[in-house]
């Protein structure tokens, strides 16, 4: 419990804004299209509290990502949207799980709420990005042979979340335009099951909260990898100075 605490007073006033807005906006379009879906708008309250905690790279979003995935999983399931509950179930939520051990592991000056960002090489880019195409391809033709709806969209999606996901792991700041990228991609196939069922507005207008969330991830990330170069930096200089004067 303590732990949360600390974790909510690490919110600044815009991150704590911008959360009540996204929290906001996915309980108004919840009522404005009279849906009894609490499932779906669980999985949206969720999600859209774990990206402002993994904007902070803090656990916290990695431990309620894994509740995410299996929320939105199961709304998936009821949509015939087997791509997508393939992907969350059974690939973000075992990686957020790995991510949270991973971050755990790697933060910042011993300080629990705050990962230490890392830096991917070149040659591990070109590595993930064969390895997705492998994923992707393997599961266009299972999502397929299940009759998936939307089957190209959903396809798209298993590379994008799949990419997002292992950049998480690695402590990455693209992870957020990876993540940004399957948010329109999410967005595009919810639209067109809105045609169907005007219930899953709430499900549009969750991933556009995503979408922002997302974004000003990206931009938290680098100003914080830069904020945490300038300290390394500093500690190395302290240290060097230090050995000089013994």
């Amino acid at each position: 419990m303590n732990f949360f605490i600390k974790s909510l007073r690490s919110l600044d006033k815009f991150e704590i804004a911008l959360w009540l807005c996204s929290v906001a906006a996915v309980v108004l379009s919840f009522v404005l299209t009279a849906s009894s879906d609490y499932m779906t708008l669980a999985a949206s309250l969720v999600g859209a509290t774990a990206l402002i905690f993994v904007s902070k790279g803090n656990v916290i979003g990695q431990l309620l990502t894994i509740v995410f995935a299996a929320l939105y999983g199961a709304v998936s399931y009821s949509y015939k949207y087997y791509g997508e509950m393939f992907t969350y179930i059974g690939m973000s939520a075992p990686i957020a799980a790995i991510a949270a051990v991973m971050w755990l592991k790697n933060s910042f000056n011993g300080s629990k709420t705050e990962v230490k960002i890392n830096t991917v090489k070149r040659a591990e880019y070109v590595l993930l990005a064969a390895i997705a195409t492998a994923v992707t391809v393997a599961f266009y033709f299972i999502l397929d042979a299940l009759g998936t709806a939307n089957i190209v969209v959903s396809t798209v999606s298993v590379f994008t979340s799949f990419t997002a996901a292992y950049l998480t792991m690695r402590r990455c700041e693209y992870y957020a335009i990876a993540y940004a990228l399957n948010d329109m991609v999410l967005i595009a196939m919810w639209i067109s099951a809105c045609a169907e069922n005007i219930s899953y507005l709430s499900m549009v207008v969750c991933f556009t909260v995503f979408l922002i969330n997302d974004i000003y991830g990206f931009i938290n990330w680098r100003k914080t990898k830069r904020k945490q170069s300038e300290a390394l930096r500093q500690q190395d200089a302290h240290d060097a100075r230090h050995r000089d004067e013994l």
